[in-house]
């Protein structure tokens, strides 16, 4: 059985435990269950680990006469701090996976369940208000749970056995984005597709540095940039670091990204607690080397009102109906003096002229801080169809840290809206691996970054073209990467639609108003020449 084989397996045993429960409600439990049993597995592994110590002269731990070795061994593998000083979260005998299972045909396992995560949170302080705690709650039938964790018994961690500890992160994300899939529209409080993702990551090359995500959901892009950095390790001839830090709006999201980076075996600041990044900016000191996000597109909710003279500001007041110049701004002031910014938004963010939003665009490429803006094809989420764009911010253009060409005063634009070659389902696609690389191609060359193959860039008619500032000033400070690269400008984008039925809108009324006006008209002279009551 290959490797996704065994995924498509586990999902569709697991879904078919879900009878009536959603799948909003169902991936909480789920992906809750594949976390105890990671941590219950690592920490069966540490045991040996402990073992291999205590027998090892190189080791600290290292007792050197035999006898007296095992007669210590299970002082030593019994004591937390030994597990605690590798992150190895400790989990008590009687909630342990196995343990429970075996406990799986009792009419209270549920509940069972539910005291077994809130000792391990007790145990593990940095799981506070992580773990789902509400099976007794869930409307599942008797026995399904046992059921469900039988099937996530087939999950096995070896550290031993070389690329195990990738097993229980893959089939969580795998897990995430199926559950993504189901859920559709409500998927985009949790998940960006992985295509979209990965070419995020590879664009902006996060290695060495602080990386951030303001709206960060499950955490895949936090993930994805440490395999990032991992697989270019050996091509760059050093090794990466990218402490993490991120913020999420939704309680359950949260908790979703701290399990998520637990099981992936990553760390990250993700504040004291969840809450609105622009009302609750839990980072404000921070200057990130490297900013990730996929926000929600167009929110109008998001407290405008009170953040009148906020200083992140810089290029404009963002309306009050529209969040995307906040996140935008928001993501500017939160970089580095080199940093850089890769940022999924709507389409419209590059055209929009309403409540000043063109004019916060125009200041921004005024002021130099746009480098790559890359236009994607309809169809890659799953949660909305409002066309998206991926916006590439940077305070540093010139030739140093993030690449030795200069292109200050220049802005990339590709146009990828013929990619997503791979077909995930009826409705939705995906970048292929070749897709992606080709993209991630094109910029590195422009950029000639570290991560180039040393090909010089050229423009290619209909895909890419690197415009001067200048250029962009006589198309209206429009970002549209079709305007730019010679394919025909598409009118496909939610803000041209929306500035349409704005304008139909406001004719409409006017005309309801003269209908009004001439109605009463016409009633007042019927009056006046007898007509009517």
């Amino acid at each position: 059985m290959t490797n996704q084989e065994f995924k498509d397996t586990l999902w569709e045993a697991a879904n078919a435990l879900r009878g009536s429960v959603s799948a909003a409600e169902y991936k909480y439990p789920v992906l809750g269950l594949i976390f105890l049993k990671y941590v219950s597995d690592l920490f069966e592994a540490q045991a040996d680990v402990i073992r291999q110590r205590l027998a090892d002269p190189k080791s600290n731990l290292y007792i050197e006469d035999e006898e007296i070795r095992e007669k210590n061994e299970d002082s030593f593998i019994n004591d937390k701090i030994f597990y605690e000083a590798d992150n190895i979260f400790w989990v008590p005998e009687d909630v342990r996976f196995e343990a429970l299972l075996a406990k799986a045909a009792n009419a209270d396992f549920p509940q069972k369940l539910d005291k077994a995560m809130a000792a391990l949170e007790a145990e593990n302080p940095s799981l506070k208000g992580v773990l789902y705690r509400d099976f007794g709650r869930l409307e599942l039938e008797e026995g399904k749970l046992g059921d469900l964790m039988g099937i996530i018994a087939k999950i096995d961690f070896d550290p031993a056995q070389h690329g195990s500890r990738d097993i229980f992160g893959e089939v969580y994300e795998y897990f995430l984005g199926q559950f993504a899939r189901q859920e559709g529209a409500r998927a985009g409080e949790f998940y960006t597709p992985k295509s979209v993702v990965n070419l995020l990551v590879e664009i902006l090359a996060p290695f060495r540095g602080t990386i951030y995500d303001p709206a960060c959901g499950s955490g895949g892009m936090f993930v994805q940039s440490a395999k990032f950095k991992d697989a270019h390790a050996k091509q760059v001839g050093k090794k990466g670091d990218l402490p993490i830090y991120g913020q999420e709006l939704m309680a359950d999201t949260r908790r979703l990204c701290k399990m998520n980076l637990a099981v992936h075996g990553l760390e990250g600041d993700l504040g004291k607690t969840y809450g609105s990044t622009f009302a609750n900016d839990q980072h404000h000191m921070l200057r990130a080397d490297y900013i990730l996000a996929n926000p929600p597109f167009n929110i109008s909710d998001w407290g405008a009102d009170k953040l009148q003279e906020d200083p992140r500001w810089k290029y404009g007041i963002p309306p009050a109906r529209n969040a995307n110049y906040a996140w935008l701004q928001h993501m500017l002031a939160r970089l580095s003096k080199a940093g850089r910014a890769g940022i999924v938004l709507a389409n419209g963010s590059m055209t929009t002229q309403q409540s000043g939003e063109g004019d916060i665009r125009k200041a921004m490429i005024k002021d130099d801080v746009v480098e790559c803006m890359v236009a994607l094809p309809g169809q890659l989420f799953s949660n909305t169809q409002i066309p998206a764009c991926l916006w590439f911010m940077s305070k540093d253009k010139k030739a140093g840290k993030n690449g030795s060409r200069d292109q200050g005063g220049e802005i990339l634009f590709i146009d990828c809206r013929k990619m997503g070659s791979e077909q995930l389902s009826r409705t939705q696609i995906a970048f292929t691996e070749e897709e992606i690389h080709t993209i991630a191609k094109t910029y590195h060359r422009w950029r000639e970054t570290e991560f180039s193959d040393g090909e010089p860039y050229e423009d290619v008619l209909g895909f890419c073209y690197s415009a001067e500032l200048e250029e962009v000033e006589k198309h209206g400070f429009v970002l549209t990467p079709g305007r730019y690269v010679g394919a025909a400008v598409e009118e496909d984008d939610e803000e041209s639609f929306s500035g349409k039925m704005a304008e139909l809108t406001e004719v409409l009324y006017e005309q309801m108003k003269k209908a009004e006006e001439l109605d009463t008209i016409i009633k007042k002279n019927m009056g006046v020449l007898g007509y009517g009551g």
